[in-house]
């Protein structure tokens, strides 16, 4: 018997509680198959990953460094059809009080509305999502 799933809305307020980021407003996007996170200044140091990540509601994680000893290089095709290269950092999710292991894209996202992006990959198996709903996970709070 399959498992429910819970049903999320499209947009929510999420924690990565290993990067200390707490209520971070997320686009629920069941068109991007991979999640990405709004960072800027990305860059390889001595082995590891450096980026600043960007969300202006929240002045005291908007342009924190941050550094990453595990990381991934993939080719990303993105929403205009062009091929980029994009880092992908393996993190922790919370939402509706249950942890999940993420995989995020690294990546500028100034002209969107959201500093997140959560994708099909994430969703699959977990959640349904209703367009209708916001903040589900947040408002159990």
């Amino acid at each position: 018997m399959e498992k429910a799933k819970r049903i999320i809305g499209r947009t929510d307020k999420v924690d990565f509680p290993l990067l200390e980021l707490i209520e971070i407003d997320a686009k629920i996007d069941t068109g991007a198959y991979t999640s990405s996170i709004h960072c800027i200044d990305i860059k390889e140091v001595d082995q590891t990953l450096q980026c600043s990540f960007l969300d202006a509601t929240h002045p005291e994680y908007n342009g924190k460094i941050f550094t990453f000893n595990n990381y991934d290089i993939s080719a990303v095709k993105s929403s205009n059809g062009r091929v980029e290269v994009r880092y992908a950092v393996k993190t922790q999710i919370t939402l509706f009080d249950k942890t999940y292991p993420i995989t995020l894209n690294l990546s500028p996202r100034d002209d969107m509305r959201f500093p997140l992006l959560i994708g099909r990959k994430f969703l699959n198996g977990k959640f349904m999502v209703d367009p209708q709903l916001e903040n589900q996970s947040y408002n159990q709070k």
